[in-house]
């Protein structure tokens, strides 16, 4: 967003005997420029957090102050400051809600822009602060970094630069304000492909989460940065302040962009805060969010980047009622993925000694239409050439494969095929395809080792009778995660 910064005149008071207040409270009162008054109130800069905004007047009669300050007092309060000394401007220590409970790798994209103006950008970095608080970042649970952005995205620090909230609070109040546009989209580019690396401090097994604070809107687009980044398992957060009013809605460049950035639209991922002095009512909801690993499902790339065939065995030893328990199976297995099309994507190929697509990947955008869809194939009855089948997925299917897309292949069959597996199976496995052969009755072992991606144990399944597919549902899925999360992000 590109709109210029409110300034707000500064507040006079005269320390005589009677101090003047408006009818209608001022909401920026208690944000103005420091007061000079005398004798000068001389505070340690190293411990007050407080610098740059209103000192304490006196006035009378004296108004009683809770002995437990919240730390955002003299911001939002209406009627004026109120008496307090150095010490009650303090933030108060908050309960931790993160810790060991928490252990994720998190960015905070902030915004640098010049429509922020420097009051806000205050306000922000004293939210950042509170976060650090409340998470209790450490070693053995949340490490917390900064990304200023502008015209250019900029990192104040990594994941390994502060191991403590202490130290990482102190390195926030140092932070200076960039200026510059909100290239929000610029800057989702930029922590995907720089921020969550080994040299950064990325642990590996802790979820990937950014932040993103935004004051209004946007200057660019988000929606193909956030779409790549969250494909490369990176759990995003919108947090935006003062949106767009009906008279600005013709300024935002792309409209929805929030929508547009997460990866659900429930709200869980998403944040809309109507003023900058309510910004502090969401630390402990979002931290709360943050620290729900199992709701993290954008980390669970193995669940929604991933593009999926399954080969399907349609020959004369299947039969009929066999045939619709293969599908049933098939449809159990997608119905645990998140589909749609910037999410893990379904297509189905049928054969016996040729070759049917029954769906590509762009045919069906929601799990439904695709459970739909596999439950509606028919049976086709004929002779057994699963290695025709694996080069004719490799050459219909997966050449089509998005970037940063996990390429699966999952193989049912229930005899020896016809022609050679070795081959085809090889050429998939060495463009990248994971493979997964799944055994019925006559399927022969040899073959299914040969088809599945190493190590067998975990990709090749084999069981006598169609109706105990069902016990691999679980065991498949598992395996697909397990081996996505050990794998380098692409």
């Amino acid at each position: 967003m590109w709109k210029v910064a409110e300034e707000v005149p500064e507040t006079k008071v005269q320390l005589k005997p009677e101090v003047k207040v408006d009818t209608v409270p001022d909401p920026w009162r208690g944000f103005s420029d420091p007061v000079q008054q005398k004798p000068e109130v001389k505070v340690d800069a190293a411990l007050d957090p407080w610098r740059g905004f209103s000192q304490p007047v006196q006035i009378q009669p004296e108004v009683k102050v809770d002995a437990a300050p919240g730390p955002w007092r003299g911001f939002s309060q209406p009627g004026g400051p109120v008496k307090e000394d150095v010490n009650s401007r303090l933030p108060v220590e908050p309960a931790a809600l993160g810790g060991t409970n928490c252990k994720i790798d998190l960015v905070f994209l902030i915004d640098g822009s010049w429509s922020i103006g420097k009051r806000r950008f205050r306000i922000q970095k004293l939210f950042l602060n509170q976060m650090a608080d409340v998470l209790d970042v450490g070693i053995s649970g949340p490490l917390m970094g900064i990304v200023q952005y502008g015209d250019d995205p900029y990192t104040e620090f990594s994941l390994r630069s502060y191991f403590n909230s202490k130290d990482l609070k102190n390195a926030i109040d140092k932070i200076p304000q960039k200026g510059g546009y909100s290239n929000v989209g610029k800057a989702l580019s930029y922590i995907n492909k720089n921020y969550f690396s080994d040299a950064s401090g990325n642990r590996g097994a802790a979820p990937n989460v950014a932040v993103v604070l935004v004051d209004g809107w946007p200057t660019d687009k988000v929606e193909e940065a956030s779409r790549l980044a969250r494909e490369s398992g990176i759990n995003i957060f919108f947090v935006t302040i003062e949106g767009a009013d009906d008279n600005e809605r013709s300024n935002v460049v792309e409209p929805n962009f929030v929508d547009k950035a997460v990866c659900r639209t429930n709200g869980h991922f998403s944040i809309n805060v109507p003023s900058w002095f309510g910004l502090h009512k969401v630390v402990n909801p979002l931290v709360k969010r943050m620290c729900d690993i199992d709701k993290l499902v954008c980390s669970k790339t193995c669940l929604n980047a991933a593009d999926i065939v399954f080969i399907i065995d349609g020959s004369s030893s299947v039969g009929t009622g066999n045939f619709r328990t293969v599908l049933q199976f098939i449809a159990n297995i997608t119905s645990e993925f998140e589909i749609s099309d910037t999410d893990t994507r379904i297509g189905a190929v049928q054969y016996t000694y040729e070759q049917r697509l029954e769906f590509g990947f762009d045919k069906y955008s929601t799990k439904q239409d695709v459970v739909n869809a596999i439950m509606r194939i028919g049976y086709w009855s004929g002779g057994t050439s699963t290695g025709a089948a694996i080069t004719y997925a490799s050459e219909q299917l997966f050449s089509k494969s998005k970037p940063n897309k996990r390429k699966i292949m999952i193989v049912i069959t229930d005899g020896r095929s016809y022609d050679d597996v070795r081959g085809p199976a090889a050429t998939a496995h060495r463009n990248g395809v994971i493979a997964y052969a799944v055994g019925v009755a006559w399927a022969a072992q040899d073959e299914l080792e040969s088809i599945a991606t190493d190590p067998d144990k975990d990709h090749s399944f084999f069981v006598d009778e169609f109706d105990s597919l069902y016990k691999f549902v679980g065991k498949i899925i598992q395996n697909i995660c397990t081996e996505y999360n050990s794998q380098p992000r692409n």
